[in-house]
């Protein structure tokens, strides 16, 4: 199960934590690529991180970082997979990185099969999953980047 930890962003928060957000500055791209060291390093098989954000604030350069974290090489391309909607990545971790920005149903999700991959051991990093938490399997960080200011909000659900 996810928690903030100290080492995370300086604050401790466990299971009954739901409430919490913490709120972090990001005004460099070194910034945002430390949030997402920090981040991969807490990451274990099954866990679950979403992604929101508008348009070109840095969620899939964040997840780029992560991987890059969990031992993606430099040589692996690293993008978004909002065409073909799931790129695999192999690491330290077996990593399934998504995008559901054009899907619309909660059925379209399902057949993905993300929880699957989940309950599989999978780390599931997730662009655009917010309104589908219940078929990606609820228990998760939420990743919240916002533009002006730059910066990124973290809750657990």
């Amino acid at each position: 199960m996810l928690r903030f930890t100290p080492g995370l962003v300086g604050k401790s928060c466990h299971a009954n934590c739901a409430d919490t957000s913490i709120t972090i500055a990001l005004p460099t791209r070194r910034a945002t690529t430390q949030l997402g060291q920090r981040i991969a390093r807490v990451l274990s098989g099954g866990d679950l991180v979403i992604l929101s954000g508008a348009l070109g604030a840095g969620k899939t350069f964040l997840v780029r970082a992560l991987c890059r974290e969990l031992g993606v090489p430099a040589r692996v391309r690293v993008t978004s997979p909002t065409f073909t909607l799931v790129h695999e990545h192999q690491a330290k971790l077996s990593i399934v990185h998504a995008d559901l920005y054009r899907l619309e149903t909660a059925a379209a999700v399902r057949e993905l099969g993300l929880d699957s991959l989940r309950d599989e051991g999978r780390l599931l990093l997730v662009e655009w999953g917010e309104p589908y938490l219940d078929e990606l399997g609820r228990d998760a960080l939420v990743v919240e980047l916002s533009l002006t200011p730059r910066r990124a909000t973290l809750r657990a659900t």
